[in-house]
């Protein structure tokens, strides 16, 4: 265990060395982007087009899980996308208020600033009750993963579903809170409750990870269905760009895949979000035909998380345990706990030795 705290140290050296080349890379951004020099559009592309390319290659140099995954997410997806419209002078980075600070805080974390905030808004994160729950049941996970040998195989499938929504949510929740703890800024909620979805247009539209929503809404929805547009009804112009959004989601998500496993794509995460864009396309078209219906909530969201469940167990996790990140996952757990405990021990120690 020594020798892997070892290796861990040194991984967390790396990532840290690589945040700060993202960093000084985004401050290069900044300054374009406050120079006339360099007009908005295709200019200014090419100027960050370096920059994106950095992002694109930076998680090959991480080998941890959740690291890995936390800088894929953050910047080779989020922050390039940002970048994008920036260059185009749209997106959240384009405000030319923006400080330095805020810049590179919404630039590097999968954070929405809240417009005028109502007087008596909460500050757009769950209760500390609603995350301290949720995080002892990813916590109780932990232990039932012990006994996975006797467990059935459909049983653990739909616990790492909660595993992932509870780990993600709970990064994400982090970052708002250190962003919000730095520059005082009153953000948008990330998540909405996704496992109380009435469908599939309710989890991926107004509950699941809205931030990563809002920016494809930015970058591939809305130029495809103004294409769209020009050639069909406009009334039908959104299917096509519902459908180019899960494809594209799809793509980063095999992406964030190949940079965790370091394994050729078997492209079956790729499917899994075109498979729940065709669905979600149905579920338009019919409201479009019959109007709003809605079945009552105690079938809804059943059928909707159990097709969630089902498809996730059919295409998304397959790869993940054919490649042991699973394994890798919970390595890292126990690393953790271990340098934790550690340092648990050696705080005692000092107080002890104090109040002797």
């Amino acid at each position: 265990m020594d020798g892997m705290l070892i290796i861990a140290e040194k991984e967390m050296n790396n990532f840290i060395n690589l945040w700060l080349y993202t960093i000084f890379s985004l401050y290069y951004c900044y300054s374009i982007g406050k120079t006339k020099i360099i007009p908005k559009g295709t200019a200014r592309l090419l100027c960050f087009l370096p920059v994106i390319c950095l992002f694109l290659y930076i998680p090959l140099e991480i080998f941890s899980v959740h690291l890995g995954f936390v800088t894929s997410f953050f910047i080779t997806w989020l922050a390039s996308f940002k970048l994008l419209l920036f260059a185009f002078g749209k997106g959240p980075l384009s405000s030319p208020s923006l400080s330095l600070p805020i810049f590179l805080v919404i630039a590097c974390l999968p954070i929405k600033i809240r417009q005028n905030p109502p007087l008596n808004a909460q500050n757009g994160h769950q209760t500390i009750t609603n995350y301290a729950v949720k995080i002892l049941l990813f916590a109780l996970l932990l232990r039932i993963y012990d006994y996975s040998d006797h467990i059935h195989l459909t049983i653990i499938l739909a616990l790492y579903s909660f595993h992932m929504y509870v780990l993600l949510e709970t990064v994400l929740a982090l970052a708002a809170t250190m962003a919000r703890a730095l520059l005082g800024l009153e953000l948008e909620k990330q998540f909405n409750e996704p496992y109380l979805s009435t469908s599939m247009q309710d989890f991926w539209g107004r509950r699941w990870n809205m931030m990563t929503t809002s920016i494809l809404q930015a970058t591939v929805y809305e130029p495809i269905r103004n294409t769209a547009a020009r050639f069909i009804d406009r009334r039908w112009a959104p299917l096509p760009a519902v459908f180019g959004t899960f494809f594209v989601s799809g793509i980063l998500h095999e992406l964030i895949f190949y940079y965790l496993a370091r394994e050729q794509p078997t492209w079956e995460i790729t499917w899994f979000f075109p498979v729940h864009g065709a669905w979600l396309t149905v579920e338009v078209v019919l409201k479009k035909v019959f109007g709003k219906w809605l079945l009552p909530r105690v079938v809804s969201t059943p059928l909707t998380i159990g097709f969630l469940v089902i498809t996730a167990s059919w295409l998304f996790f397959p790869p993940l345990l054919q490649c042991k990140i699973n394994e890798r996952a919970l390595e890292e757990y126990a690393v953790l706990g271990t340098f934790l405990k550690n340092v648990t021990a050696l705080t005692f120690s000092t107080f002890k030795f104090q109040r002797l």
